[in-house]
């Protein structure tokens, strides 16, 4: 089964016919990459002077925007205000775009941090906890999900070059390899961690489990050579959209993307045994996510 389906779309707020939709939200959950090659990010003409890195703060990874507050950006409060009104397009279309493929998202659809990219996707000193050019899902050690899942939108503004991800192996694969290395969470261990403000909430069984399988893949080396994998290349003017938390994913090379973070619950989906949690659960025969 390729990582990757391939759809002739051109608008953001496209109508598709319900056998495209069928195969989109198939592909999806199924834990495979939608690719777009004909839905550009069009800057305007002023936008393009922000194909630059110096826009960036060097203290910070991306350039976000939360809400109204843009985060990562040097310049001045015009030129910000700017790069906040193109970084905000960006979450309109991208918000657009999900709730018309996926119909059954669309009431349950909530936009979390938008960020831009302007730095090459490879190159920082980072640990390799940190470094998103070894193969992982996405999971977030401050903000526990509780199963939520972890959609996101992307956008190739390069001029030039292509963006490049390695993907990996399907989701149960992965976790059948890696779950016995896990062991068991500390008893009052998530409590502690959000008394402290640590964490944004009480880490579940789930959430500690997808952080030690992130953290596992990263850290074996044999496993980032020999794991089934492929190279897959996102043109300039490409978007693509993928369950980061589902999809084995990491950066090869690129720069100037537009990555848009979507928040939804296990109840949206189209069939709920297919996500990461479902999955999970069955591989320990165990609740992860107590009701409380």
């Amino acid at each position: 089964m390729t990582a990757v389906v391939t759809l002739d779309l051109s608008e953001w707020h496209p109508t598709l016919a319900e056998a495209t939709k069928e195969i989109a939200q198939r592909a999806v959950e199924d834990g495979r990459v939608i690719r777009l090659p004909r839905l550009p990010f069009r800057l305007t003409e002023s936008e393009h002077r922000f194909l630059s890195p110096a826009w960036s703060d060097p203290r910070a990874k991306n350039i976000s925007l939360e809400g109204r507050e843009i985060k990562g950006a040097v310049g001045t409060a015009m030129d910000r205000a700017e790069l906040s009104a193109m970084i905000a397009r960006f979450a309109a279309g991208a918000s657009d775009l999900v709730s018309a493929m996926f119909p059954r998202y669309a009431p349950f659809v909530t936009l979390a941090r938008t960020s831009y990219r302007p730095l090459p996707a490879v190159g920082r000193d980072v640990s390799w906890r940190k470094d998103d050019s070894r193969l992982h899902v996405d999971a977030f050690p401050s903000r526990p999900n509780r199963g939520e899942r972890i959609f996101r939108v992307f956008t190739n503004v390069s001029p030039s070059e292509d963006r490049v991800w390695r993907v990996g192996e399907p989701f149960e694969a992965m976790a059948r390899t890696l779950l016995p290395r896990v062991s068991n969470p500390i008893p009052g261990a998530a409590a502690l961690l959000a008394a402290v403000r640590v964490t944004k909430g009480r880490r579940s069984v789930y959430d500690h489990l997808m952080l030690n399988l992130h953290d596992r893949a990263k850290a074996d080396l044999d496993y980032q050579r020999d794991c089934e994998q492929e190279t897959v290349r996102f043109a300039p003017g490409t978007t693509w959209l993928c369950f980061s938390d589902q999809v084995m994913h990491a950066a090869v090379s690129g720069q100037f993307m537009l990555e848009q973070t979507i928040r939804l619950p296990i109840s949206a989906l189209y069939d709920r045994a297919r996500s990461p949690l479902a999955i999970l659960e069955r591989l320990t025969g165990r609740t992860l996510v107590s009701s409380r």
